[in-house]
């Protein structure tokens, strides 16, 4: 069993859906948890939630498309003197849902890009020096994204961006090696929240597991991940 005592983790997209969920199951494991999200009056409600549970939870602010909102945020954890063991880049949107590729907006395929692809690795870039040796990186992704015949037509640009970030990943990995530094992107499954729906098939604790056990037990790298099994990318 991993020693999670004094341990750190960050995690974007925390004040709702599998985000939330995560850092519940890190706070389980002891981590104390930096919960990043966009929206101060839901962040604040999430991390209430968390720590009426018993959970060590500190809210973060931030607007992952916005440099400054990074850069503010990379601020914080410096200024807390905090050493990241675990960094989940979950935060995403899925603005194309049932959209064809031609009828896409600039403004559509912009905000996707930045939040899914471009967003990871400018906060994984920001807190790049702030990670601990041997710490690890989650990238939450999908697989719409793989690059084969299970490409996703209903939503294009979502899926496009996971296939980026998939790519990005397999860069950092290398990169991040250099320092005993493992990062792995995951798909936690079609879950039950507002972005899924509820016809989706798994329940959010379950969506939750797998980037959990990557950002605290996993020490390969480089690798794409689905209910604690390697696939294809």
């Amino acid at each position: 069993m991993t020693d999670t005592k004094n341990k750190v983790a960050v995690v974007t997209g925390a004040n709702r859906g599998i985000g939330f969920e995560i850092a519940r199951q890190l706070g389980f494991k002891g981590y104390t948890v930096y919960a990043c999200g966009r929206d101060e009056n839901s962040l604040n409600q999430s991390v209430g939630m968390l720590t009426g549970e018993g959970h060590r939870v500190f809210p973060v602010v931030l607007d992952v498309r916005d440099p400054e909102s990074i850069k503010s945020m990379r601020e914080k954890l410096s200024d807390d003197e905090v050493r990241i063991d675990a960094l989940v880049n979950n935060a995403a949107v899925l603005v194309d849902r049932n959209k064809s590729i031609l009828e896409l907006s600039r403004s559509e395929v912009m905000e996707t890009l930045e939040t899914n692809t471009i967003a990871p690795l400018m906060v994984t870039q920001a807190l790049s020096d702030l990670l601990s040796e041997g710490s690890r990186v989650v990238m939450v992704s999908s697989t719409s994204g793989k690059f084969c015949a299970e490409l996703e037509y209903w939503a294009p640009i979502y899926a496009t961006s996971k296939t980026a970030l998939n790519a990005i990943t397999r860069q950092m990995a290398p990169e991040l090696a250099k320092r005993n530094i493992s990062i792995n992107a995951v798909h936690p499954g079609w879950v039950k929240t507002d972005m899924g729906g509820d016809g989706a098939q798994k329940d959010v604790p379950k969506g939750a597991e797998t980037p959990v056990w990557l950002a605290t037990d996993v020490e390969e790298t480089g690798k794409f991940w689905s209910d604690k099994k390697e696939i294809s990318w």
